[in-house]
């Protein structure tokens, strides 16, 4: 058996390992539910650490009123393992293939629509006023369950991560939710409704975290969430002491913008374990509200138990270890495989409203999906820059601009002193330097002397498409396998066009585009699929460009070509 846990917060990093339980306690059945909570807890108050997982279907165990499916089968309701030490920050095995087949969801567009066609029915006759409507995702597996673990992981970036291996049933969470931290200041939740898909580069990045910030739907959302979760806590907590805290904020996670608020509380002296779970579980963010009544119209239109899925994962910590007295995270962006038959399962889902529509719900429950398939490959961040014996670095504060806003894009640390590290280049001709930028923070440069290139400048136009939806197109990064394939694709070009799916010119492979159709020059805009070049935006803002999209078969029609970088300037192009 082996259980890990992945602190994934920016200025939280850290993890903690669990093998070789003393004991496990697991509940099968309603009834034995408030039992094995207790014995959790008894073991923690006891001295020991305590690692497990709540199903959603175990609900009415806390409350009756709650109504659910029936349970996975073979799933238990509850199950917590139970450990005299822990390991802080174990090692990561030795990787060990796996393979994850195609992820199918359970629902169809239309299947999805007439679901929330019933929900807005319910909303209509006063029923509920959200209901957390969600589907599955299922897919077979086989391979390394630790190691899809670590790739999921790195695929959200960020928020609670938990491997439990217990046997028949390996659970991979991803979760970017925390349900409720319990410490010596109170019970401390943080909800999240509101949810938009990451832009491609920084700015389109902005707008959509602005966007999310300000729409009022998602809002509305939110706040319902928030105003269930203060009565539930209002249920265990001290009289006047439930407070809001950073209601709306934006959370920024690899593939998606997500809206969170907290919601703080202190509890009554005497408040156990039970009797927060009885307040809180479910947490309303994953049933909506009113709850008891909305978790039947859950049951009635979902057609499978959730598992799982929307149930909690936590860690009850003994006194004086320095660690919260108990942490649970809500069970999204969660896998379970079932090792008995090979399949892997996957929620996904959202907060229905009367403002919510159809497609786009669908559209949202798919990105949140995207967790499963999204492996972002190791680079570092790159700036290609030209020195000069008598003046430097030829626009540095441009480039040092861009590379701060992809580091911010993708989280990676800037350190203070890159500029003073510049102040050691020297030498009497111009040079070729290349900046290199790593996760971890760490710079590095490396320089050459700037070789001289043909002028003009043979362009090919490649066959292949990229991919305007392609992040790494709108960053410069060393992870350049869609230039370099092109490249060797044209041997006999100085430098090739890439063309996107619609078939429109993007870039070259070095260089930014400049096209003069009749009086005109023109360059691809951003969204086409290219890079924000240092010396294209100074020409954008001189007005000596235009952004315009360009039919790739223009550029043989087209007075005239050339392709612009911050390292070689303006030089003239041919195509053929």
């Amino acid at each position: 058996m082996q259980i890990r846990f992945d602190d994934l917060r920016l200025g939280h990093r850290r993890s903690f390992g669990f093998v070789d339980p003393v004991d496990v306690l697991a509940a099968h059945s309603i009834d034995e539910i408030a039992g094995v909570v207790a014995g959790a807890e008894g073991h923690a108050e006891e001295g020991r650490w305590v690692a497990g997982f709540l199903s959603y279907e175990s609900a009415a165990g806390f409350d009756p009123v709650l109504v659910t499916h029936d349970p996975v089968d073979g799933l238990p309701l509850a199950w917590f393992a139970v450990f005299d030490e822990r390991l802080v920050d174990p090692a990561w095995p030795e990787a060990v293939p796996y393979e994850m087949g195609e992820w199918e969801p359970d629902q169809d567009r239309a299947a999805h629509a007439a679901a929330l066609g019933a929900i807005h029915q319910r909303i209509g006759t006063g029923d509920t006023y959200q209901v957390n409507y969600t589907m599955r995702m299922r897919g077979r597996f086989s391979g390394d369950r630790l190691g899809a673990y670590g790739d999921l992981i790195s695929a959200q970036s960020g928020g609670f991560g938990a491997f439990i291996d217990l046997g028949d049933y390996q659970v991979l969470s991803a979760s970017p939710e925390l349900f409720f931290h319990w410490d010596e200041r109170g019970v401390t939740t943080r909800p999240m409704k509101g949810t938009v898909g990451r832009g491609r580069w920084p700015a389109e990045d902005e707008s959509r975290r602005l966007w999310l910030e300000a729409s009022e739907k998602d809002r509305a959302e939110n706040l319902m969430i928030v105003d269930l979760l203060r009565n539930d806590l209002g249920r265990i907590a001290e009289y006047g002491s439930v407070e809001v805290d950073g209601l709306f904020g934006i959370e920024r996670f690899e593939t998606l913008w997500q809206m969170a608020s907290t919601v703080r509380a202190v509890p009554r002296p005497g408040a156990t374990l039970m009797d927060v779970l009885q307040a809180l579980f479910p947490s309303g963010s994953v049933t909506g509200a009113p709850k008891a009544r909305t978790m039947k119209i859950i049951r009635e239109l979902e057609a499978t138990p959730r598992g799982l899925y929307c149930g909690a994962v936590g860690l009850l910590a003994p006194p004086g270890s320095g660690e919260p007295r108990a942490q649970f995270n809500v069970a999204i962006r969660t896998v379970v495989i079932d090792d008995r038959t090979g399949t892997a399962e996957y929620g996904t889902g959202g907060g229905i409203t009367w403002d919510s529509v159809a497609a786009s719900e669908y559209d949202e429950a798919i990105v949140k999906a995207a967790v499963l398939t999204h492996r972002p490959p190791e680079f570092s961040l790159l700036e290609t820059m030209r020195w000069r014996p008598e003046s430097g670095i030829d626009r540095w504060e441009s480039h040092f601009e861009r590379l701060r806003a992809s580091a911010g894009y993708f989280g990676f640390p800037v350190p203070d002193d890159i500029e003073a590290a510049l102040a050691g280049l020297g030498g009497e001709e111009d040079l070729r330097v290349r900046l290199l930028l790593t996760r971890a923070g760490e710079v590095s440069f490396e320089t050459a002397p700037l070789e001289h290139r043909p002028d003009p400048v043979r362009l090919a136009i490649d066959t292949q498409r990229v991919s305007s939806g392609n992040v790494l197109l709108f960053h410069k990064t060393t992870h350049r396998e869609v230039y370099e394939t092109a490249a060797t694709r044209h041997p006999g070009a100085d430098d090739v066009v890439l063309v996107n799916e619609h078939g429109l010119a993007t870039e070259t492979t070095r260089a930014n585009l400049a096209v003069r159709l009749g009086d005109d020059w023109l360059t691809p805009p951003l969204a086409d699929g290219c890079l924000p070049g240092v010396y294209r935006a100074e020409l954008i803002e001189a007005g000596r460009l235009r952004e315009e999209s360009v039919p790739s078969a223009a550029l043989l029609e087209a007075e005239e070509l050339a392709v612009v970088s911050s390292l070689r300037g303006w030089r003239r192009a041919t195509c053929a």
